[in-house]
């Protein structure tokens, strides 16, 4: 088609357009997608055929089989997507029971001869198809969420309902121990990317019939699925009820990994804290679930959510738990102190040095003197540029191949560190406490809430090289007020250390021994509070306790 620019004179006319019938728009998908949404089968199994062609835009990996069912020879079509279901399945168990040993029972009705659907699924269940699951469905966007979601759609006559076999096939890994959260004791299975194969995971730890699973899906075109997990029983309703209302209004093209489930949920996302507690660890989600909280599984992902969750369960180990009280005391404290560290630590040697000397002890003073004679920068500028290095050399360690990534952070941190200390960049005070920064760090069980540490570390430098040790001091300060402002699904985010709650504190800074943890935690308000019965003996003492 041609149309007149300036000083042209001749004018192609456009051809004539064929108007294309309805069935050939069907075809090539050229519907609006909001007129096919609600729009059912048909009595006629070509057009059905040529309407799901018409939305799956002919992709070499849908298939669409066309054969005759039974003795009675009646048409039919299977559907499936190649890669995401069991061949054998499909062709021993379904193609092969339909073509040769299941006789059709028919019906007359207006002169066409019609299956008998109900009589027809009867005799595939009974007789037939091997499958857990069959349906009957009526919409196209149901059958093809189906198809491309592990299942086989079959077509059959002119009939306005279809079948839908359960046929699951796709590749997937193995249980294996998880990687992100490592253990001594435990058990090493962990969640994988296969939903039902995590669901069986907390199934076999749980197995109480209040356990219940609710099925939910998200993206409008990945249409991913999750499953909302809690015991009926114990669960604290209104948290249930906010978790359902969240998920409900996440409106997004694709769900491709728990992130996005977490980040479009979380009560402030400009917060530093983390509000949603991840985990691979299938007991750490069932112990979450026993405590009265809900745990968000997601297709495609190894990552669980656990909500609500609070700052003091970022510090808690399953490993707590197995091993004695004193022990997992022992190691909890050290994970609160090792926090500290990793924030105030740079903030405290910068406002020490610049502002405070007479603070430090004078062998102490004329050492830090001495180590630094000739490092041309301030106190601040290193500590800056000591910190960033470490960061690069954090990063590139993880994004490296796992056989050198340990290698080049290890070589990496010991040449850097040599190297500057020769060259009079920095000072071996400041090698010192960035490792000691960078340990303290690690050592708090969840990554994201690390990460949240090494982020607040640099406000907490700028205001110790602004106010000294005062800065340090309003930087936690406002450290504290923004977590006791921060709720996570309507619970305060420093419970139980605010609002007070003694019976929590047993399971808090120190794990006290089993028989003291009577009740769930009360800040989740469980519908049932009492974990465990004690002897009468005992009974009386924690009620004096």
């Amino acid at each position: 088609m041609e149309y007149k620019a300036k000083g042209d004179s001749k004018v192609k006319k456009p051809k004539k357009i064929e108007r294309k019938t309805h069935r050939q728009e069907i075809y090539e998908g050229n519907l609006n997608q909001e007129q096919k949404a609600d729009r059912e089968l048909w009595p006629d199994l070509t057009h059905n055929i040529a309407v799901l062609k018409g939305r799956l835009g002919g992709s070499p990996d849908i298939v669409f089989h066309e054969f005759v069912m039974g003795v009675d020879e009646i048409e039919a079509c299977l559907v499936f997507t190649d890669g995401l279901v069991e061949r054998a399945v499909v062709t021993q168990d379904i193609l092969r029971p339909l073509e040769i040993d299941v006789p059709m029972l028919e019906v007359q009705s207006e002169e066409k001869i019609l299956v008998d659907i109900d009589g027809l699924v009867t005799r595939l269940r009974q007789r037939a198809i091997q499958s857990a699951e069959i349906r009957k469905e009526k919409k196209f966007d149901v059958l093809i969420g189906a198809a491309l979601g592990g299942g086989v759609v079959l077509l059959y006559g002119d009939q306005e309902e279809a079948l839908i076999i359960s046929a699951p096939g796709w590749p997937s890994r193995g249980v294996e121990e998880p990687s992100s959260d490592t253990l001594i004791r435990g058990p090493r299975d962990g969640f994988n990317e296969t939903l039902r194969f995590n669901t069986a995971l907390l199934r076999r730890r749980i197995k109480d019939p209040g356990l219940r699973l609710e099925s939910a899906m998200l993206g409008k075109r990945s249409r991913t699925e999750i499953n909302i997990c809690y015991i009926y029983d114990i669960v604290n309703r209104d948290v249930l009820e906010e978790v359902r209302k969240r998920l409900k209004k996440i409106d997004i093209d694709a769900i491709l990994e728990s992130g996005y489930v977490e980040q479009l949920i979380e009560d402030s996302y400009l917060s530093p804290f983390p509000q949603v507690q991840t985990t691979e660890r299938p007991d750490k989600a069932a112990a979450a679930i026993l405590e009265g909280r809900v745990v968000i599984l997601i297709d495609t992902t190894p990552f669980a959510l656990i909500v609500p969750a609070t700052f003091v369960q970022f510090f808690q180990s399953p490993e707590d738990y197995y091993e004695r009280w004193l022990i997992g005391s022992l190691t909890r404290f050290i994970r609160y102190i090792a926090s500290y560290l990793a924030v105030f630590t740079p903030g405290l040697v910068v406002a020490a040095v610049a502002y405070h000397p007479g603070l430090i002890p004078t062998k102490l003073t004329l050492a830090i003197a001495a180590s630094r004679e000739g490092v041309p920068f301030p106190i601040v500028v290193e500590v800056l540029l000591m910190e960033a290095a470490f960061e690069f050399l954090r990063e590139a360690g993880a994004r490296l191949p796992q056989s050198i990534g340990q290698t080049i952070g290890i070589v990496g941190g010991l040449i850097i560190g040599d190297a500057a200390v020769r060259a009079n960049v920095t000072s071996p005070l400041m090698v010192v406490m960035v490792a000691l920064t960078a340990v303290a760090s690690f050592a708090i069980p969840s990554y994201s809430l690390g990460i949240g540490f090494r982020m607040l570390r640099f406000p907490t430098i700028f205001l110790a090289a602004t106010f000294g040790i005062y800065g340090v001091v309003l930087s936690f300060i406002l450290i504290n007020i923004h977590m006791v402002t921060l709720k996570t699904f309507g619970v305060n985010y420093l419970a139980p250390f605010t609002p007070y709650q003694f019976s929590d504190w047993k399971d808090l800074m120190f794990r006290l021994p089993w028989k003291t943890m009577v009740t769930r935690p009360v800040y989740t308000a469980p519908q049932d509070l009492v974990r465990q019965k004690v002897a009468d003996s005992e009974e009386g003492d924690n009620e004096q306790s």
